[in-house]
Order: C-alpha cells, then sequence, then structure tokens
C-alpha cells in the first residue's frame, strides 16, 4: 500500500504544477480579467463577457426595415428610439448596431429642406436638430443646426460635438433670449450674441457658457460690441463675471471706454465690483464697489471714484494734470431689525473740483455739476422700551464748492423726552389749563467746526472747533372760552454753554473789524412768552334756484395774539459789550455772536400779533357729477400777519406779509406770496441801501413770488374714461402680445396718452436794496406714448430774464421685444451730452450686456 501510494504523489505533483503554471499564464495575457474573485470564497462560477448595450432598445415607426446582413434597422415617419434616459423623435431614424451609431433627421420638404426638426430628450431638457449621430456605447454624439434652450434663452450652433452628458462643444453658435424666438413665433430673433466657439457645461444647479470671441447683432447687424470671450451662467446664484463697457468720445479727453471692469460675490452677503474708465489721451478712472445686504437686517455700500484727468497736448499751453476723488458709503438698516436701535448713514466725500474736472460722464449728464454743496451724514437713535427718552447721536460733513471751506459737526447729541402733561385730569377728560399743560424738553450737545480740506483733523481744525451745549423747555396749554374760542398760553425756556466767546474792535491801523474768538466757558439763560385767541367764523351767500352759481361759502380764522420777551442786552446779565466803530460810535455786541448756539435777543418785546386765514369755496351746478352739484374751491388758502411791538424805539409795525394757495379750472396750480414794507423808505444821493423812516403808510413791495402749474394730459380732452376702441373698431389683432384694433383701412388704432405740464415761476427781493433782484422762467415737461412701444419725453426751461435756454433734454425709449433702446440728449448747458443705451431684458443678460454710446462737452455735436 506503501509503495502503490508513493508512485501516485508524482503525478498528482506534476497536474498541480502545470495547473498552476496555467494559471500564471492565463494571469499574464487577461489582466483584465486579474483577481476577479479575489476575497469570494472559491466556487463554481463562469465570467461572462460585458454586453455592449447596457439597456434594451425600443423602437417605433409607421414604417420599420431591418437589414441583419449589413446590422442595420430603419426607422421611417414618426420613428422613435428610447434608449435609457434618451428619447429620440425623428421623420427618419436609422441604427448601426456594429459601430452602435444612431443617426436622425428631421422632416424634409419638396425642395429637400429641413422643415421639420428632428428632437431629442434627455434629463428632462429638449434639443432640436436638423440631424444628428449618437453613439449609444460612448454617449457621444455630433449634431448640425443644433437647438438647445437654456435657462431663458437659447442657442442655435451650425455644429455640436456632444462630448458627455454635460460637456457640449458647439461651432458658429448664436445665442439670444428673444421671447417669440424661443416660442417659434418669430423665425429670426431680434438680437443675438454670435461666437465662432462656444463649451456649454451643464450641471446639476448650475450651467454655464464659455465663447471665445462674441459679437452682439442687432436685427442681424452687426454692432460694435465685440469681446474677447464671455462667460454667462445660467443660475439663480450670483456669479463672477467681466462687465461689459460703453464707449465713445469725449472732445477734450478722446476715446473712451467706460465701465470695463469685473464681478465677484462675496459669500452670501457681499459682492465685489471694479471698473476702470480709459481714455485714449491719458486720463483715467478708478471705481471699486462693495455692495452688501442682509435679509430683514440691513443694506448698503461703499464706493470710490479715483480718477486722473488729462487735458490737451503735452508740452502747450493748453495742457492740464489734476487727480479727483470721491469717496462714498450709504448703510440703511430694515426697519425690522431693531425698532429700539437704528443707525444709517450717506457719506459723501469728494474733492472741491471733483465734478467740474471729473472724466466720469455719468455726473456730467445727472447735472452733478452744477452742485455748490456736498452733505455727508452718520446717525445713531436709541430708543427705550420703559423709558420715554429718545438719545440721536450723529455726524455731519458739508463741503461747500464755492468757498473751498467744510462744516464739520462731530460729534452731535441730542436726548429728547416724549411730551408730557404736567398735571393729571381730575376725570377722564381734561378740562381747563391746568390741566391741558404740555411740557416738551431734551438736551442738545453740538460741535462744530468750519475748515478747509488741508486743515481737516490736524491741531489747527480743533483748536477752532466750537461745543455747544443747550437746554429747551417748551409749555403749552389751551382751553375753550365762551364755546366759540380758544385760547392759548406758552413759554419757552434757553439754556445754553458754549466754549467760545467773541472779543470784537476796530483796528484803525489796519481800518479793519476784528473778531477774535476767545477759549472761555459762558452761557446764557433766555425765557419769552405767548398768549393767543382764536376763532372760526362761517359765512354762506345762497343764490337762486336754478342759477349756475349755487352758493359761496367763505371760511374765516381770525388769530390775535401778545407775546413778551426781556431785553437780554442790558449791563446786568453780561451777554452784551460795546465796541466803537471806524465813525467812533458805540457799538453793542454780543459775545456769542459766530457761535453755535446762538445769541439772546437784544431787545424788549411786548408786541401784538395779527393773524388772518381764509378759505373760499363755490359751488355750482353740474351734470357729470351724481349730485347735479360739484364743489370749486376758489382759494384753498389765503393769509395775512403782521405784529406790532409796543416796546420797540423806532419801527414799531412788522412787515405785513400775504400768502395764497388756489387751484383755477381744477388744474391751474397757483402758489404765491407778498411782503410789504409799511415805512417809507429813502435813499441818500449816491448811496444803493437804503434808510427806513418812521413814515408809516408807504407800502412798498419787499418781495413777490408766484409759481404757476398747469398739467395737461390727453384724459382732460377724452374725459376721464378711456374710448372703448372695440366699440369705435371691430377690427382686431395682435401683435406681441398688445391688442390692436383696426379701421376699415386696415389702419392699427391705439391709445396714445401723452402729458405736458407748464411751470412758470417768478420771484422779487428787495428790502432796503434800490433796485430789486427778478428770478422769472417758464417750462414745459412732456411725455407722448407715440405708439405701445415707443416713448418720447423732455423738458425745456427759458430764463425770461437771462433771455436764454436754462435746461434743456429730449429722449425716447423703444421696447424691442427682448431688449430696450433708450437715447438722451442734452443740447445746451455747460456740458453737452448725448447717452445712448441698450439694455436686454432678461434677468441673466440685464446687468452683463449693454450698449452705450455717449459725447460730452462737445459744441457741435449732431443729433
Amino acid at each position: 500500500m506503501l509503495k502503490t501510494g508513493f508512485k501516485n504523489i508524482i503525478p498528482i505533483l506534476i497536474i498541480l504544477i502545470f495547473n498552476s503554471f496555467l494559471a500564471v499564464l492565463n494571469a499574464q495575457k487577461l489582466p483584465e480579467n486579474k483577481r476577479i474573485n479575489e476575497g469570494v470564497p472559491k466556487s463554481d462560477t463562469i465570467a461572462l463577457n460585458k454586453e455592449q448595450l447596457e439597456d434594451v432598445v425600443q423602437t417605433k415607426a409607421d414604417n420599420i426595415r431591418n437589414d441583419i446582413p449589413k446590422k442595420m434597422t430603419f426607422l421611417n415617419k414618426k420613428a422613435q428610439v428610447k434608449y435609457q434616459d434618451m428619447q429620440i423623435d425623428a421623420d427618419y431614424i436609422s441604427i448601426d448596431w456594429s459601430k452602435s451609431l444612431i443617426y436622425a433627421r428631421g422632416e424634409l420638404d419638396s425642395l429637400g429642406k429641413i422643415k421639420t426638426p428632428a428632437l431629442a430628450t434627455q434629463g428632462g431638457k429638449k434639443y432640436e436638430y436638423d440631424e444628428f449621430t449618437y453613439n449609444i456605447k460612448t454617449r457621444q454624439a455630433i449634431a448640425f443646426n443644433a437647438r438647445t434652450e437654456e435657462s431663458e434663452g437659447v442657442i442655435v450652433a451650425e455644429k455640436t460635438k456632444k462630448y458627455n452628458d454635460s460637456v457640449f462643444f458647439m461651432r458658429r453658435g448664436k445665442y439670444t433670449t428673444d421671447e417669440y424666438f424661443i416660442q417659434k413665433k418669430d423665425t429670426i430673433a431680434d438680437y443675438y450674441l454670435l461666437a465662432p466657439n462656444i463649451k456649454l457645461i451643464k450641471g446639476k444647479n448650475k450651467s454655464q457658457v464659455i465663447t471665445g470671441p462674441i459679437q452682439m447683432y442687432i436685427e442681424q447687424v452687426p454692432t460694435p460690441l465685440i469681446m474677447p470671450f464671455a462667460i454667462l451662467p445660467f443660475s439663480d446664484k450670483r456669479s463672477a463675471g467681466i462687465l461689459i463697457p460703453s464707449f465713445g468720445e469725449r472732445e477734450d479727453v478722446g476715446f473712451f471706454l467706460n465701465g470695463l471692469g469685473y464681478y465677484q460675490p462675496i459669500g452670501e452677503h457681499f459682492d465685489l465690483k471694479i471698473l476702470t474708465d480709459i481714455y485714449t489721451k491719458g486720463s483715467w478712472n478708478f471705481k471699486p464697489e462693495v455692495n452688501y445686504r442682509k435679509l430683514y437686517r440691513y443694506s448698503g455700500n461703499f464706493s470710490a471714484d479715483i480718477g486722473n484727468t488729462v487735458r490737451g497736448i503735452k508740452g502747450l499751453s493748453d495742457y492740464s494734470r489734476s487727480a479727483s476723488y470721491r469717496i462714498a458709503w450709504r448703510h440703511q438698516q430694515d426697519s425690522k431689525a431693531n425698532p429700539f436701535l437704528t443707525f444709517s448713514a450717506s457719506v459723501d466725500m469728494v474733492s472741491n473740483q471733483f465734478y467740474s474736472n471729473t472724466v466720469n460722464n455719468n455726473y456730467a449728464f445727472n447735472q452733478n455739476n452744477l452742485n455748490a454743496q456736498q452733505n455727508s451724514s452718520v446717525s445713531v437713535t436709541k430708543r427705550f422700551l420703559t423709558l420715554p427718552i429718545t438719545i440721536t447721536g450723529s455726524a455731519s460733513y458739508s463741503q461747500n464748492f464755492s468757498t473751498g471751506f467744510s462744516d464739520l459737526k462731530l460729534p452731535i447729541m441730542n436726548v429728547a423726552i416724549n411730551q408730557f402733561y404736567l398735571f393729571k385730569p381730575k376725570t377722564g377728560i381734561r378740562q381747563g389749563l391746568l390741566e391741558n399743560i404740555t411740557v416738551n424738553t431734551g438736551l442738545n450737545l453740538n460741535n462744530y467746526v468750519q475748515t478747509s480740506a488741508d486743515e481737516l483733523f490736524t491741531k489747527a481744525m480743533f483748536d477752532k472747533m466750537q461745543t455747544g451745549l443747550k437746554n429747551n423747555i417748551s409749555l403749552g396749554t389751551n382751553t375753550t372760552l365762551a364755546k366759540y374760542f380758544t385760547f392759548s398760553l406758552s413759554a419757552n425756556i434757553d439754556n445754553a454753554l458754549t466754549t467760545k466767546t467773541l472779543t470784537r474792535f476796530y483796528d484803525p491801523v489796519n481800518n479793519k473789524l476784528e473778531d477774535v474768538l476767545n477759549k472761555k466757558i459762558a452761557g446764557y439763560s433766555t425765557f419769552s412768552t405767548s398768549a393767543s385767541l382764536q376763532t372760526v367764523l362761517y359765512g354762506m351767500l345762497n343764490f337762486k334756484k336754478g342759477s349756475a352759481i349755487q352758493a359761496v361759502r367763505h371760511m374765516m380764522t381770525p388769530q390775535i395774539g401778545f407775546s413778551y420777551a426781556p431785553d437780554f442786552s442790558a449791563a446786568s446779565f453780561g451777554y452784551y459789550k460795546n465796541y466803537y466803530n471806524e465813525r467812533g460810535e458805540m457799538t453793542m455786541y454780543s459775545i456769542f455772536d459766530r457761535g453755535i448756539i446762538g445769541s439772546p435777543s437784544s431787545q424788549l418785546v411786548q408786541a401784538m400779533t395779527f393773524g388772518i386765514s381764509n378759505n373760499l369755496e363755490m359751488k355750482v351746478k353740474s351734470k357729470k357729477d351724481s349730485t347735479g352739484v360739484r364743489k370749486l374751491k376758489l382759494f384753498e388758502s389765503l393769509n395775512f400777519n403782521t405784529s406790532y411791538n409796543f416796546a420797540a424805539p423806532n419801527h414799531k409795525w412788522a412787515l405785513f406779509q400775504f400768502s395764497g394757495q388756489t387751484t383755477i379750472f381744477e388744474k391751474l396750480n397757483l402758489n404765491t406770496s407778498l411782503t410789504l414794507e409799511p415805512y417809507q423808505i429813502v435813499f441818500e444821493p449816491g448811496s444803493e441801501t437804503g434808510i427806513r423812516t418812521e413814515n408809516f403808510g408807504h407800502f412798498s413791495v419787499q418781495g413777490f413770488n408766484a409759481q404757476i402749474s398747469y398739467p395737461l394730459s390727453e384724459a382732460i380732452f377724452i374725459g376721464k374714461e378711456k374710448v372703448d376702441l372695440s366699440k369705435k373698431y371691430p377690427k382686431k389683432g395682435e401683435i406681441r402680445n398688445e391688442n390692436y384694433y383696426f379701421d376699415d383701412d386696415n389702419y392699427a388704432r391705439f391709445q396714445q396718452p401723452w402729458t405736458l405740464n407748464i411751470n412758470a415761476q417768478y420771484g422779487y427781493t428787495k428790502s432796503l436794496s434800490k433796485f430789486g433782484n427778478q428770478v422769472a422762467s417758464v417750462g414745459l415737461d412732456a411725455t407722448l406714448k407715440l405708439t405701445p412701444y415707443w416713448n418720447l419725453n423732455g423738458n425745456l426751461y427759458y430764463d425770461v430774464v437771462t433771455k436764454q435756454i436754462a435746461n434743456t433734454r429730449i429722449g425716447f425709449a423703444r421696447d424691442q421685444r427682448s431688449f430696450t433702446i433708450n437715447f438722451n440728449w442734452i443740447p445746451y448747458g455747460q456740458y453737452k451730452v448725448y447717452d445712448f443705451f441698450i439694455g436686454i431684458k432678461a434677468n441673466i443678460l440685464q446687468d452683463a450686456l449693454k450698449y452705450k454710446d455717449r459725447s460730452f462737452n462737445q459744441p457741435n455735436a449732431p443729433f
């Protein structure tokens, strides 16, 4: 037995070694099968080759033919192929099973041109083609005249290659957001962007188009808007990208590109925009801007405009080079964020010559160059739930471009206590003078200095700064007397402190009046009181029944009062001092003059005040009104007031002032005011300044102002209700979602609303001067909707005194389906500007694609 077992070992070893050798050799020849079952318990398994198709191909058509030797299938008429998530619908489809290729073609007309394109649907997206080839195995495709809809737009390309399910390469592609073209209501898009090469990258939540050189076409006409490349993101989220500039020519600085820049979102609440303006004569602007927003909390932005303006030719006398800057910050807190603590900021700081020297055309077109002053402010307001106090802290900065000085107030604090009653009522209703006494009080802290840009935040500025603290207490009460009269009493108390006082003297050597501000804490307290009595009188004048005028009603509110204030210029108060003027006369002045807390009154006031307010209305017959009568306002208000000061040493009567407001013919608005001087004014020979005498009764006009506005519109002539065109013109049609009505000659009829506002202003001021100053102008503001898609607008203002056109603007707007065209022109004034703008309506492109052409300061600019 042992000998037999030993004999069998050798053959068994040979078989095992041979099998191992075959296994190694087989593994080297078939590396793809290496370790297929590694880690799996040994079992009797057979490895099968992978199928060429991963799913069943479903086909249907009116006519199906199979060519088995060539391994081909042909589908004709209403052909359809479904494979996994891909569905192909076409007039003709052929399938080459040996090459795994599907060829589809749209329906042909009698001339052999595609009249109905083939349609492919994948992942919920539809693609239209004239013809295309699809590889089932690689899932790649090549299509001709493909139409791909993406977000708000559509891409039509001569040749499209599908690299995979998310990447497409296109040759000579056109992109447009024209709604009518997308909906196939029009075969030609009103605009499109043409690029020789396009890459479309599709994602689950975001897609984008990346192009090479791209040019904008409008109505198939090429425009100068050409970009070296473009990135169009198709997503609801913000995306970074290049901002398209406007371009044009300006006579003094040359050709330009305005607004060339880059946009970059930063997180969820911030974004950054960097813009530049470039001019061929060397001028430039750099304009960074940061916007931020947190929903229901706050929003705002930081912006800057830093530039260098170059005019003329270097080496010639007209050459100039200057720098300018503008820094702005806007912040607004949402009212829902915190009702007890609010913060707001409106900061706008510029160099003194910024608006008159900038090369940013927007400022000239918006007429910012006429700004004489620039204001900035920051404020914080604190309210309390249980305390009747409101605390406001603020700072302000005001620049005067005419003088070159700036007013800085930093900081300012105001503490206001809510109005309260001094006494509680004995019953539920307040009665009498004591129970109606109200108190208003508050505290104001102010720091003020007038400085130049060179001294800003230097020691010299802080040396000139003044600090003032002021408290005001106001008491008031009222009651009814004899049922028809209202009696009122009031008192006012002011307490003030300041860090600067004034010393004034005349310097005979230099023949000059000198003012010296001293660093000294000083203050004053003043008070005044007043009483008044008023009532309301009604008068009615009725006419005969059936007359055109039914009645006239007059309402008059007379008021008489008395006010008292002590003379705080007495030496005992110490608020006023004296100096000798150039004629040797003793002249009084207040040590608080030129300060920030004001000066106490220097005259005893024991004045009787008079005032009358009138309202005059009329009722007339009217067939348009359901009641048969209509109310007309002859004078909405007609007021008069003056005063007589018993304590005044001279000129006891104050100026007589009249004011009125009325509407004539329900449209003509008239506002007017008149100031009369009751005393005679005489002029010495050679003097242009008059002297008031004590001769009462020589009334002269010291001021007069009148403003008239008359708004006109088509509603005045055709009535308030619009004409029903459907009854007047029976034929109806639709053009671009607008209903048109056609007359018998097939001309379209539609509403043409228009407005025309006529404005006139006249002002006259004289005071004690010999010759008064006059200001008079007439202006027109008009709009006209020429057609449902054409809007005209403009204004014209004429200065009657200088006999020159003060301001004029002409503009039109055209709705071009998927984009708008706007044109504005200012032909007169210091800066002659024309602006041409094209903007895409689609949300995805409205901020990215714009075309602008501007001219600036060109005296012979053509229309």
